[in-house]
């Protein structure tokens, strides 16, 4: 009987749950924030939740414990808006986020968000940012110039610049930051490249995709990749660097996060506007989970209007997610 009320409950909160070992979700809460957020990031303590706003002067500070914004940071240049990615590199003590309108990538300290520093990148409409702790480098896609900057983190200095596939967004470094992984949106590969040459190693294409996320499991063995265009996600073997699986998801899939390194999280912005893209979407988008022992799509309920950003917090406790056009968050708690 308590299991029956239980499954009730989940299926009127919107939530299909297919077995007892998946995570269960509680909604906590959803909160305002400022326009657009593009992406939410927890802190290295959990304790905050960080949103890079596209549409706004800087980057807004949630409390996990007071259910709060608590502040927003203004970068220098906040006045040309444009935030887009950000990065916590816990042994350095700081978090980096990109702008996409200056080109540059801002310094701050973690405690404190203490600015440091601006990092120019040296490309154009810079996005995604990937760190490799073993031979402390940064690498930055940059979308209009269809290149990636490889960074030398304590210099700050561009080392190089690695053409790519067009609109290069997600990145990630392999082999101890020898090769990166980059992916094109406007020409549906999945590129890995030579860090200090820039030589193309190898690549997959997909005819009219759009390439957006990328993660990897705790061995480095698998990669999943989102697909936009056709709605996708792709398991990727990278010891021969081709895709072993894919599952279809709802319309645009953005952020993608591996919990446990068995349950992959999808955000899925939902169709777009016939007008515009850049409009309010139709339907409101949805939270998908995959499982990927079986590649199947084992958890789904609605978001907002344009779930965007995805995080899950370092002690495995909460979701979140934000509502781009809803200018607002989603935060959950995760048990089992």
């Amino acid at each position: 009987m308590k299991k029956l009320i239980l499954f009730s409950l989940l299926t009127f909160l919107g939530v299909t749950f297919l077995n007892a070992e998946q995570p269960a979700l509680t909604k906590i809460g959803t909160y305002k924030c400022g326009r657009q957020p593009k992406q939410v990031l927890f802190s290295p303590d959990s304790k905050y939740i960080i949103m890079p706003l596209l549409d706004d002067t800087g980057f807004d500070i949630f409390s996990v414990q007071e259910k709060k914004i608590i502040k927003r940071i203004n970068p220098p240049n906040s006045a040309k808006v444009g935030f887009a990615e950000g990065l916590f590199i816990p042994e350095k003590g700081i978090f980096l986020v990109s702008q996409m309108t200056t080109a540059n990538v801002y310094e701050y300290s973690y405690p404190g968000f203490e600015y440091k520093r601006t990092i120019p990148t040296t490309g154009n409409w810079s996005k995604f940012i990937a760190y490799s702790s073993e031979r402390q480098l940064l690498a930055v896609s940059n979308w209009v110039s269809n290149d990636v900057s490889i960074i030398d983190y304590k210099s700050g200095q561009c080392l190089r610049k690695i053409s790519t596939g067009a609109a290069p967004r997600g990145l990630y470094f392999l082999e101890k930051g020898k090769t990166i992984i980059s992916l094109s949106f406007d020409d549906g590969l999945i590129e890995k490249y030579d860090v200090d040459s820039g030589k193309e190693l190898s690549h997959i294409k997909i005819q009219n995709a759009a390439m957006r996320h990328i993660v990897l499991n705790k061995d480095s063995s698998k990669a999943y990749v989102s697909d936009m265009y056709h709605r996708m996600i792709y398991e990727i073997n990278l010891a021969t660097f081709t895709i072993t699986a894919k599952t279809q998801v709802f319309n645009n899939p953005n952020t993608i996060k591996l919990y446990n390194d068995r349950w992959l999280f999808v955000s899925s912005r939902g169709p777009n506007n016939k007008e515009d893209y850049t409009k309010r979407s139709p339907e409101n988008g949805k939270i998908q989970v995959i499982d990927t022992q079986t590649m199947e799509v084992v958890i789904s309920f609605e978001g907002g209007n344009q779930p965007t950003g995805l995080d899950i917090s370092p002690d495995g406790k909460y979701l979140c997610f934000s509502n781009f056009q809803d200018e607002n968050i989603e935060l959950y708690e995760i048990s089992f």
